[in-house]
């Protein structure tokens, strides 16, 4: 089995697997679609605030309706065997029970992701066209990190998704599968000022 060091080899996910217990813990890596990524590490403070702000709000909602969903951040996986994919979302929630010591989830209900100049490419293209596959999956939300616009990707059942904008601090984000509505203000809050 080869050893990939750069952005273009591919593999399987078991190969892929194998190949995360030979990295050092301080790299992250992900499978998109077969295609091995490795992901930049230390990103921007930004980044982090809108993440947490995002984990904050929506686990405030959730923990208040008694919701049996519950959210996952940066460091727990998205595992999906049918299309080779192994990558680690900003923001993934997922609704239902998880077997005790779970490391990774293959059916989330919404996944975000908080957008670079170094992730917008991979983030509207390759993840998105693995995550639009996903049955269980009703919103992907698309965070710009340095202004308030926000792209979401909504699907009710079986009906093809539906895409929307939101801008502006005023404005509002909707997740209806979530019964959950967060203020941009919120979302962008000690990142940009109104």
């Amino acid at each position: 089995m080869s050893r990939p060091d750069d952005r273009s080899d591919r593999m399987s996910l078991d190969d892929f697997e194998d190949l995360l217990a030979d990295k050092p813990h301080d790299e992250t890596w992900e499978l998109i679609g077969g295609r091995v990524v490795r992901m930049m590490t230390g990103a921007r403070w930004e980044h982090h605030f809108i993440v947490q702000n995002i984990n904050f709000a929506l686990s405030s909602h959730l923990r208040a309706k008694a919701s049996p969903c519950r959210v996952f951040t940066e460091a727990f996986r998205l595992k999906v065997r049918s299309q080779e994919t192994s990558v680690v979302p900003d923001v993934m929630v997922h609704c239902g029970p998880l077997p005790p010591g779970a490391s990774s989830l293959d059916a989330p209900t919404v996944l975000v992701e908080v957008m670079s100049d170094g992730s917008i490419g991979r983030d509207r293209g390759e993840k998105w066209q693995v995550y639009r596959k996903i049955a269980s999956l009703r919103h992907y939300v698309l965070v710009e990190r340095d202004k308030p616009v926000i792209e979401v990707f909504d699907r009710t059942g079986e009906a093809p998704f539906k895409e929307r904008m939101i801008e502006g601090l005023d404005a509002v984000l909707e997740l209806s599968a979530l019964d959950v509505a967060i203020p941009l203000a919120e979302i962008y809050r000690d990142v940009l000022s109104a």
